[in-house]
């Protein structure tokens, strides 16, 4: 119980860190909160800064792969069954993209989800994100 508890702090604490609030605060002095959609995450922040906006989007992502490579290391330690190894994967994920939506430190207000989502399920899934980001991109290219 106490390693299940343990990766989802883990996951919570990694996918709260407001990458985009810090970002635009710190380089542009300014609340990204206060423009746009509200939310802190790479869209909003592109929409004042697209350079800002990218690195945004991989910081969010490499949250999401973060949390759960750390709980993959972890778990391994722990059980031998690749379902339970899993099992914690997927539950730093959840947790991560939790912390993202609703990060502590901005009095759970954050953003949608979404980069901190697809930087976990790059670990849980990478054929799959794989196959998404190409269907994407087809479409994108043929709507122009």
């Amino acid at each position: 119980m106490s390693l299940f508890i343990l990766i989802a702090a883990v996951g919570y604490l990694l996918g709260s860190i407001p990458f985009g609030y810090l970002l635009v605060r710190l380089i542009r002095g300014q609340d990204i909160r206060a423009s746009g959609s509200g939310n802190i995450g790479a869209t909003n922040v592109a929409r004042s800064s697209p350079g800002l906006g990218v690195l945004t989007l991989l910081l969010d992502a490499g949250k999401g792969l973060l949390a759960v490579s750390i709980a993959a290391l972890i778990s391994h330690r722990h059980f031998d069954s690749s379902r339970r190894v899993y099992s914690m994967m997927c539950l730093a994920a959840l947790f991560a993209i939790l912390g993202h939506i609703f990060p502590v430190w901005l009095k759970f207000r954050g953003g949608k989800g979404v980069a901190t989502a697809v930087g976990s399920f790059l670990m849980l899934a990478p054929e799959a994100v794989l196959g998404s980001a190409i269907v994407f991109l087809l479409v994108v290219l043929s709507s122009r």
